[in-house]
């Protein structure tokens, strides 16, 4: 067994500290060797905090004191069953299980991922018996970290103060002017005591009363009536703007986010579900925030005032008002998971009905090429039917709640009612106190029950907020480097150092180790599956290695920012993909400020130049979303052209002439002649007469490199190269090519 030394790993808490690794070294037994390590960078409460887990052949060691070494907690072998790994939002989780229980928890960091895998590969290792290091081909899987759902949690809520606090002085406003409109609202109630008991009672009891104070009574009521409104209208265009800015603001974090993230996240989730989250989610938390944030605070200290005014008034008449309201509070809280667990099975449902039309709309070309119409519809149809039921069983709790809300209102007005018509009749209060009393009552249940609405709002923005902060939290697992080496221009000089890699539970690239000169034109074969598009993805850092290292330049690559080094490599894919706009823009969009002088020499050397200016607007032509108004040759030598317009000092061709004719396959393969001279090319192709002239040919099986040499080296070996050769001639021959 080996030791791993990762003392020069980083990580969003910072490298791991010297001290830590001299403290498990002075702890180590005699005969007493390291077989894996990993960085917890999280301790339980989330924060960062630096511990190092080390595996040895005989037990499991945690130190996280740079200063004392006793301190660190180890476990033998024999005491831990299962070493299981979780992933939830982006932070790991590594439990120690015992044979009764769990022994410890230790958190991670999405970075760290990979080294805890390869600590949880050894340690079934060495549970199975097997202490020789593991064979090329051994194909033992390791548990594929759990993804769990998170549970219903309003607090996410909370979290949108972030982007809220910018706006902190306007939402401020908002809330003085729904107060200051409410109480003017409360104006017209306050003059009817005055207006019952002072003129009304004694007019019709035939007392001598001044009736024309009437119209004065009225016109204030009027009067506040109308300042209450124009408040309010100033209230809610401030909280319209308000929420449009934090919802922007949302979306484009959201956005922007999304494009740092690594492939890997793409790999698992849905266009659709991505596409829900921020558009129909973003626009549920605007209703919410432009509808019901400021109302709620603003309703609840007008709860509070009239609770005083009505005690003030008559404590008997106030306590019947407030008899209903712990029942509604209840009713309220046993509620709110119901509805939030239901809108967040809404939302999954929407986003999977999305999904199907991000899937079937740009595919309708296949679609009715195979006339799947009947079945895509019956697709949609099973998405929209769980639409309507997850909606439906939202609505069976909302349509039992909110009558009942409504009940209780009702009943607390009916205690007024009851309990001032037995005052009255003991001449403890007025008709016109009753009056007053009965309107303020009817406001603070109406105040009620537009915050008993909160309760379906919020657990409808909860469940669309939690659905935004699970992109939020995502960490890359392509992370950019702590201090990153200045780069500006690659020589283009590779290297693999024993690279290793896998797809969550399944190997792809088994200790590969090879070095590609400057300048020189390498091709990749081997079957299907064999690691070669994986190996690509390595190169452009889509993903990072979970061992070894590549480096461009002596330099290990996830040393440099990722933009400075993709800035470096330019990449034509095996399915070109086209964004919708013109074919120069196309070619231009790795370099926007491209003259239209480069843009034709680009299309000319992928000999797309001809086809270009036989189409009715030239360059300028529209492309189809996707580019699906080109033929599939068309779009190869374009994205060609894409590629060599950046003059990248890496060269990637993932099958780059397979949606080539033979007429034009020859014509680019003419032109790549001259292309790749003085730049460092790596090219996949299936077919090997497209590799003739690369300086070596790299043969992949199942991860590892079994040949390596010219084609016509490789010819003579008689090994798997030559044997691919000579079926791709038999089946030449065979259908006459």
């Amino acid at each position: 067994m080996t030791s791993r030394d990762n003392r020069n790993s980083t990580s969003p808490a910072g490298p791991i500290p010297p001290s830590l690794w001299d403290a498990v070294h002075q702890m180590l037994h005699p005969g007493e060797e390291i077989v894996a390590s990993f960085f917890s960078d999280a301790n339980q409460q989330r924060h960062f905090h630096n511990t190092l887990l080390v595996l040895t052949n005989q037990r499991l060691i945690a130190q996280s004191s740079e200063r004392n070494p006793s301190a660190a907690q180890s476990w033998s072998l024999a005491d831990i069953s299962r070493l299981k790994l979780n992933d939830r939002n982006g932070l790991g989780a590594c439990d120690i299980l015992g044979h009764e229980g769990r022994l410890a928890v230790w958190h991670y960091t999405i970075e760290h991922g990979p080294a805890a895998l390869i600590l949880v590969d050894r340690f079934d290792d060495l549970k199975a018996g097997r202490t020789g290091p593991r064979q090329p081909d051994d194909e033992q899987e390791v548990p594929e970290p759990e993804v769990q759902e998170s549970p219903p949690n309003t607090k996410a809520l909370f979290r949108l103060w972030q982007f809220a606090r910018p706006h902190s002085g306007w939402m401020l406003l908002a809330l003085a002017l729904s107060l200051v409109a409410t109480v003017a609202s409360i104006l017209p109630v306050l003059f009817t005591k005055p207006l019952v008991d002072d003129i009304f009672e004694p007019y019709l009891a035939g007392r001598p009363t001044d009736f024309s104070l009437v119209r004065w009574y009225v016109l204030g009521m009027l009067l506040a009536a109308g300042v209450a409104w124009l408040l309010g209208w100033a209230q809610g265009a401030i909280l319209g703007w308000i929420s449009e800015r934090i919802a922007f603001d949302l979306r484009e974090k959201t956005y922007n986010h999304l494009q740092k993230l690594s492939l890997e996240y793409f790999g698992g989730k849905r266009t659709g579900d991505l596409m829900s989250r921020i558009s129909t989610d973003s626009d549920r938390l605007c209703q919410f925030l432009s509808d019901s944030v400021v109302d709620f605070a603003a309703d609840i200290l007008l709860l509070i005032g009239i609770s005083v005014a009505l005690f003030l008034e008559n404590y008997k008449l106030g306590l019947a008002t407030l008899v209903p309201f712990p029942f509604m509070v209840w009713v309220m809280y046993k509620s709110r998971d119901s509805l939030h667990v239901g809108f967040q099975a809404s939302g999954r449902a929407w986003a999977t009905m999305t999904s199907v039309l991000a899937d079937t709309i740009p595919g309708i070309r296949v679609v009715k090429a195979f006339a799947q119409e009947e079945r895509e519809m019956a697709r949609f149809s099973t998405a929209n039917q769980t639409v309507l039921r997850t909606n439906q069983r939202v609505n069976t709790v909302w349509t039992f709640f909110w009558p009942l809300i409504g009940f209780l209102n009702n009943l607390g007005v009916l205690l007024v009612w009851s309990i001032g018509a037995y005052l009255i009749y003991h001449h403890q209060i007025t008709v016109g106190a009753l009056t007053v009393f009965l309107q303020l009552t009817a406001r603070f249940y109406g105040r009620l029950e537009s915050m008993s609405r909160m309760v379906n709002a919020s657990q409808r923005a909860a469940a669309s907020a939690q659905r935004m902060f699970e992109i939020l939290d995502r960490v890359s697992n392509v992370p950019e480097p702590a201090k990153p080496v200045p780069l500006n221009k690659l020589e283009g000089e590779l290297e693999f150092r024993h690279v290793g890699f896998r797809y969550g539970n399944r190997k792809v690239i088994k200790d590969l180790t090879v070095t590609i000169a400057p300048g020189e034109m390498v091709g990749l074969v081997g079957h299907t599956g064999a690691g070669k598009s994986t190996l690509i993805n390595l190169i452009c850092r889509f993903f990072d290695v979970a061992e070894g290292a590549i480096l461009a330049d002596g330099v290990d690559i996830r040393s440099y920012r990722v933009s400075d080094y993709r800035r470096n490599i330019g990449i034509v894919l095996q399915d070109p993909f086209l964004f919708f706009g013109s074919i120069a823009e196309n070619i231009a969009y790795g370099k926007s400020e491209a003259t239209r002088e480069e843009i034709i020499a680009a299309a000319q050397a992928a000999r797309a130049h001809e086809f270009i200016l036989q189409l009715p607007e030239g360059y300028d032509s529209i492309v189809g979303e996707r580019g699906q108004s080109l033929s599939g040759g068309e779009r190869q030598r374009i994205s060609i052209a894409r590629a060599l317009l950046i003059d990248p000092r890496i060269l990637i061709l993932d099958e780059a002439t397979s949606a080539l004719d033979s007429q034009t396959e020859r014509q680019i393969q003419e032109a790549l002649e001259n292309l790749v001279r003085g730049r460092t090319t790596i090219a996949i192709a299936h077919r090997l007469s497209t590799l003739r002239h690369a300086n070596r040919i790299v043969v992949l099986e199942r991860g590892r490199i079994m040949e390596i040499g010219t084609h016509d080296e490789l010819l003579l070996a008689e090994g798997a190269y030559a044997a691919l050769h000579h079926a791709q001639q038999a089946l030449a021959k065979e259908i006459g090519l």
